[in-house]
């Protein structure tokens, strides 16, 4: 055990053994003096605190003190009714403050035993319950603006977890004295209970025991008994006032006591004003005129000597940016930062700022909060910080998106309007301004806040401008998401998988495949809107293949093989029939014919002429699929899909090409057509 822990022990012990065992006189003065001296340690810890959680455990303080400050009453009751004497302490708290007078002790106890209980802890308590429910209900927003901050690369994730933590810490310290507030309230309760039974105990003994007469025992015992009450109620005060200062800090990080005097007398103008009142008061009333004046020409002296302090910091802070000004144009141009890239970012004019800003309402960031979510459950990557900039040189409402620095898209659209869109079959007209959906490049309209019920009962997808920003920028990622996925960030899904399957990240990294290659494959996934979340079923299929190749592409079809699950429920609703274009065997033949194999990889040698032929083909037949409204899927065997996806990808962007051995055996289709050479 470490000493503190060793100590903390001893304490609580100490408590419990002047609960049962009566302690000699000399022993109970070494308790009292503690218990005073600990008081002073907690309302000085307190004052000075900078944040509240400097003092995470107050509420484990209030609850050891006030046991052992019960024990010291106990024991120091036990002796003044055995003894009629409690010790060198307790007999000079007695006699001293209260001047040697019954009545001016007993007077100047009950007034402590109200300030403390009526002022300080009533109010403490009310603090406490209102901080802490204020603290709790303020909880999701500042949840919020962490992700906010941490989506715009304001912060980074070690800041996002710390700012986390803190918000956790602070809901349970607050919670926590909210609760802990009632054992300084019950102390005091105690406090009262105690004082009166020990001054009817002690006449009591007194008379019955000791042989006194009822006014030697009410003087003798009600003196001891005050000195025994003043001695804890002391203490008891200080740490009550220490609740109080540690719940009522307006400031989170804040140097008490500078703050304070700056607050009080940091305003010169109000110190002159104090001055002179306070002499007007000496020299227009019966007042004492000399002590009156001289305080307020000390008030004045002090206001005087605030404003030249002021005026000297003022002339400082002016030198200090003139030097912090000139240093920075003698030092040389820092230029690392400039070579940084961010992987996405999304600039827009000063017409969509208000949808991006949270104090104007608008809620872009936490979409953008989603996007990274909605992508991360969908095909199992962390998309990169998405940075989100205003700039001035687009039209207003004009935003771009940028992947590593390079516009890849734009859009526009009207801030107080909505875009409606015909799904195809709506009749209805509904003017507005014609445009197009930056997503998809679908013909739409721009309507008033006045026609969107008219458009929504039509049949009108109707949506909003965030929405719109939202989906295009999510259309933008998946489709860039494989050039996006770093080596980094593979090494931070190998790490996560690790953690459960440490003996097959063993196995298959750095042995058989580097982190570059299994890169690749989960890049080549990706690609063609394949999720890499079961990332588990991926490395296992790439420790069973590594063995034998380490082409790249090939592992990928192994792997596609193994997520056949996954595929046919992304791309063949089940209880359904899914119409497919399958590819002439003859074609396939040529194709494989034509495959040239090399050290750096496979590629086609096919003729041009034949290839435009196999293309127009592909354009033939998946226009019968669009007619139908079905997705461009055509079927391969296994050995030619990804040769005919590479063959075909730069002519049709979102054709899905998806081998045999790629479907579950339940799956129904029907071939519409077969993609063939005359």
């Amino acid at each position: 055990m470490k000493k503190a822990d060793i100590g903390v022990a001893l304490y609580l012990l100490a408590a419990i053994v002047m609960l049962i065992v009566p302690l000699p006189a000399w022993m109970l003065d070494i308790l009292m003096t503690f218990n005073i001296s600990v008081s002073f340690i907690i309302l000085f810890g307190c004052m000075f605190a900078k944040e509240v959680l400097e003092m995470s455990f107050f509420p484990t303080i209030l609850l050891f003190t006030t046991i052992f400050r019960i024990a010291l009453n106990v024991s120091s009751t036990r002796l003044i009714l055995s003894t009629g004497d409690a010790g060198n302490v307790v007999s000079t708290f007695g006699g001293f403050v209260g001047a040697g007078n019954l009545v001016i002790g007993v007077v100047i106890f009950i007034i402590l035993i109200l300030v403390q209980f009526m002022v300080i802890n009533k109010g403490s308590e009310r603090v406490a319950e209102v901080t802490a429910r204020f603290t709790l209900d303020a909880m999701p927003g500042k949840q919020m603006a962490i992700d906010a901050d941490l989506n715009t690369g304001a912060i980074t994730d070690e800041e996002a977890k710390a700012r986390r933590d803190k918000i956790q810490e602070e809901a349970s310290f607050f919670g926590s004295m909210d609760g802990a507030v009632k054992y300084v309230k019950g102390d005091a309760t105690a406090g009262l209970i105690i004082t009166a039974v020990n001054i009817v105990g002690g006449i009591l003994t007194g008379m019955l025991m000791q042989g006194m007469d009822i006014m030697s025992a009410l003087e003798h015992y009600t003196i001891l008994t005050i000195g025994d009450g003043l001695v804890s109620q002391i203490p008891s005060l200080m740490i009550s006032l220490a609740t109080g200062i540690l719940v009522t800090k307006g400031s989170k990080d804040a140097d008490f006591g500078n703050v304070l005097v700056k607050q009080l007398f940091g305003v010169p103008k109000v110190m002159y004003l104090v001055g002179a009142t306070i002499m007007a008061l000496g020299i227009l009333t019966p007042l004492n005129l000399l002590l009156y004046v001289a305080f307020g020409a000390m008030f004045i002296i002090t206001g005087r000597m605030m404003a030249n302090s002021i005026e000297t910091a003022a002339i400082e802070g002016e030198v200090d940016q003139e030097e912090v000004a000139a240093s920075e144009i003698r030092k040389p141009e820092n230029v690392n930062s400039l070579l940084q890239v961010d992987p996405i970012e999304l600039e827009f004019g000063y017409g969509i700022i208000p949808l991006a800003d949270v104090n104007q309402g608008g809620d872009l960031l936490d979409r953008v909060v989603m996007i990274r979510r909605q992508i991360a459950l969908e095909l199992g990557t962390v998309v990169p910080i998405i940075r989100l900039r205003d700039n001035i040189q687009l039209n207003p409402n004009q935003y771009i998106i940028k992947i590593k620095g390079i516009q890849v898209s734009e859009g526009e659209i009207l801030f107080d309007h909505y875009m409606a869109m015909n799904p195809g079959y709506v009749t209805e007209e509904v003017t507005g301004i014609p445009t197009f959906e930056p997503s998809f490049h679908l013909p739409a309209l721009w309507i008033t806040e006045g026609q969107r019920e008219r458009a929504e009962a039509a049949g009108y997808t109707v949506v909003d401008p965030p929405s719109i920003i939202a989906t295009h920028l999510t259309e933008i990622i998946r489709h860039h998401l494989a050039e996006l996925l770093t080596r980094q960030d593979v090494q931070h899904l190998v790490d996560n998988l690790k953690e459960t399957n440490p003996v097959l990240i063993d196995e298959l990294t750095p042995k058989l495949l580097g982190l570059g290659e299994v890169q690749k494959v989960l890049q080549n996934l990706l690609r063609e809107g394949i999720s890499i979340r079961d990332l588990l079923t991926i490395f296992e299929t790439l420790a069973d293949h590594a063995t034998t190749t380490r082409d790249t592409d090939i592992l990928t079809e192994y792997t596609r093989q193994s997520l056949k699950r996954a595929i046919s429920g992304k791309y063949f609703p089940a209880n359904e029939t899914t119409s497919v274009v399958t590819l002439d065997p003859k074609i396939e033949q040529e194709i494989m014919g034509s495959v040239k194999q090399t050290e750096q990889g496979a590629y086609l040698t096919l003729d041009p002429e034949k290839t435009k032929k196999i293309m127009n083909s592909v354009e033939t037949e998946t226009e019968k699929l669009e007619r139908l409204g079905k997705m461009p899927i055509i079927l391969t065997s296994p050995i030619v899909r990804m040769y005919f996806k590479k063959l075909s990808e730069d002519y049709f962007k979102d054709l899905i090409v998806i081998s045999y051995n790629e479907i579950e055996s339940d799956v129904e289709l029907q071939s519409v057509g077969m993609v063939t050479v005359a």
